[in-house]
């Protein structure tokens, strides 16, 4: 009783296990081999499967997603004989599960040697400059052998891609001092057409305003002399209009010679001979202006003292002229002075009337 118990326990457990061995479930994006009798018999499908227990044998699962795998840095030489460290990033998915099951034992090892000597291949035929601006070149040719390569083994090579490129230590400094030069040439190139610019817009505001400037000077020049046209006009018509006599002309003269020396090279001033002439004509238009009193005879005499005092100081005048020329001349040698003008004068004129004795009453 006790034996036939255990016997069927044995096969109950032997017809459990033979059930779990007979049913695989095979999860979504996954793949199983089945041997039977030690060779391939087919690929189980994702969900539930039957294999005949004992006989078939089934293999580990593979997955069918797309897998990411980073290799360490692998050191390559350049064309320029440097050697630079390079980082790689491979991305495959398994489309053939048999293929990649019988046809290579590990294909991740076999993509990433496979890699490392494309890339030496590649990298090889650059130099460092190519090679750190000629990225998407490198990644599109390794793609294309690793994906021609690995094809026979049921991957797919999707996307490689390169991480990092490093240069040895020397090399990094060097080309940092080489950008931080290109970066100052640019900054000074930079600062020198701001310059360039500067300078020729404020030469422009120059040149303009140098125009408006001379516009203006010569506008208030053109008013200006039109203002002194107007006023010489008018001055002439008022002297025409009101005809002055002679003797105020005299008088004037005589204001105007003190201003002929007063410029900056005049050593010396020449009083003309007429100035005697002028002051007689000076005086008797005084006197002739002057009322005359009835009563007292001194006034009379007090005018012809004057007169006769304004006449004996134009002589000194004159002969103190006439000295001072003849020094004159004598320390210029040949420069001549001549005192007289060309035209003729018109207090002289004035001078040639008869002067009229002041004690006679104006007519």
């Amino acid at each position: 009783m006790d034996a036939a118990l255990i016997a069927g326990i044995v096969v109950a457990f032997l017809a459990i296990v033979t059930v779990l061995k007979a049913v695989r479930i095979v999860p979504q994006a996954r793949a199983a081999n089945v041997e039977r009798l030690g060779r391939y018999f087919r690929t189980l499908e994702p969900g539930l499967n039957f294999v005949i227990p004992y006989v078939d044998r089934v293999r580990p699962l593979i997955d069918l997603r797309e897998q990411v795998v980073s290799f360490r840095p692998q050191p390559v030489i350049t064309e320029d004989n440097l050697v630079v460290d390079i980082d790689t990033v491979l991305y495959f998915q398994v489309t053939d599960p048999r293929a990649a099951e019988y046809e290579i034992a590990n294909y991740i090892q076999a993509i990433e040697q496979l890699t490392v000597t494309t890339l030496r291949n590649v990298i090889g035929g650059m130099d460092l400059e190519k090679t750190l601006t000629s990225r998407d070149t490198i990644n599109s040719q390794l793609r294309g052998v690793l994906d021609e390569a690995t094809g026979k083994w049921g991957i797919r090579v999707n996307r490689v891609e390169i991480k990092a490129i490093d240069p040895p230590k020397t090399i990094k400094e060097a080309m940092e001092k080489q950008m931080r030069a290109e970066r100052d040439k640019r900054a000074a190139i930079l600062t020198a057409e701001g310059q360039r610019q500067s300078q020729i817009l404020t030469a422009e505001g120059e040149k303009q305003s140098a125009i408006l400037r001379a516009e203006g000077e010569r506008s208030a020049l053109i008013l200006r002399a039109d203002g002194q046209a107007k006023a010489i006009d008018q001055v002439f018509q008022a002297v025409h209009r009101n005809d002055p006599d002679p003797k105020l002309l005299a008088y004037q003269y005589l204001q105007i010679l003190p201003q002929l020396a007063q410029g900056q090279g005049n050593t010396f001033w020449v009083i003309p001979s007429e100035v005697t002439a002028a002051l007689q004509s000076v005086s008797k238009a005084f006197t002739e202006s002057l009322p005359r009193a009835a009563t007292t005879e001194q006034q009379n005499a007090a005018t012809a003292a004057s007169a006769a005092a304004a006449v004996e100081a134009a002589r000194q005048a004159e002969q103190a002229a006439a000295q001072a020329k003849a020094e004159a001349e004598e320390s210029a040698g040949p420069r001549q002075i001549s005192a007289r003008a060309a035209t003729p004068d018109p207090i002289q004129d004035l001078a040639a009337e008869p002067a009229k004795d002041p004690a006679k009453p104006a007519e």
